[in-house]
């Protein structure tokens, strides 16, 4: 297979797996897949920006791992650079970079780790994290190469944002059920108290929030409870 219908062929796969599902970390463990698949790596991995700091996510193997918890508990490294500046970063040796990344530079020699690369996982203006490109080898990166990590590195972004937007949309809907069970339930218990105490509905609900105030629990638990066990208040 060429080289460019193997992109297309990974390309392609990635996408499918991202329509799939809307699991965030599944996505992400596929992307470091195809990326280290693609680009013939040892491997790569992802951080996300959490409070305002990168924070390891996923990798393809364990050598990656280290690199990635490195990057994330010095803050330093292509990976961190990529996220801060928004731009590829691309370096031949990270080894030798022992003035500007000591920690990291000093693990990679460790590990057995030369090139690596961040490229910054972003929508718009809106930064994600990055994904990090690692080769056991010094390594002179192409245009191509880091375009093809970027590319994928954009889908990933559009997924994990579509996943956000999911989320939030179920949370909400879940909200809205919550409320209109509540709803039904405390307007059951109203027409209870009216007809029982021989008040209007307005005032059997001032009786139940008063209730529910005196006891410090909500006034849908005390709608349950007259419902269910008979409570008159």
């Amino acid at each position: 297979m060429s080289k460019d219908r193997e992109l297309v062929a990974t390309l392609s796969q990635f996408t499918r797996q991202l329509l799939s599902t809307f699991e965030v970390h599944a996505a992400l463990a596929s992307l470091v897949s195809n990326v280290t698949q693609a680009l013939d790596l040892i491997g790569c991995g992802v951080s996300l920006q959490a409070d305002g700091r990168l924070k390891f996510i996923t990798a393809a193997v364990d050598t990656v791992t280290v690199m990635e918890r490195c990057q994330e508990r010095y803050q330093q490294g292509p990976c961190e650079a990529a996220y801060a500046q928004g731009v590829i970063v691309a370096v031949t040796d990270v080894r030798t970079l022992t003035t500007e990344w000591p920690e990291f530079a000093a693990e990679a020699k460790r590990v057995g780790v030369a090139g690596a690369a961040g490229i910054p996982i972003r929508l718009g203006d809106v930064k994600i994290g990055a994904l990090n490109l690692y080769a056991a080898h010094p390594r002179v990166w192409t245009a191509d190469e880091l375009a093809i990590a970027q590319l994928l590195a954009d889908v990933a972004a559009a997924h994990i944002v579509s996943a956000d937007r999911v989320r939030q949309l179920e949370d909400l809907t879940g909200q809205l059920r919550s409320a209109l069970s509540s709803r039904v339930i405390i307007e059951q218990a109203k027409g209870i108290i009216a007809e029982a105490r021989g008040i209007n509905p307005d005032k059997a609900f001032d009786r139940i929030r008063a209730h529910a105030r005196s006891h410090q629990v909500s006034v849908r638990e005390v709608a349950r409870a007259i419902i269910e066990v008979g409570l008159r208040v």
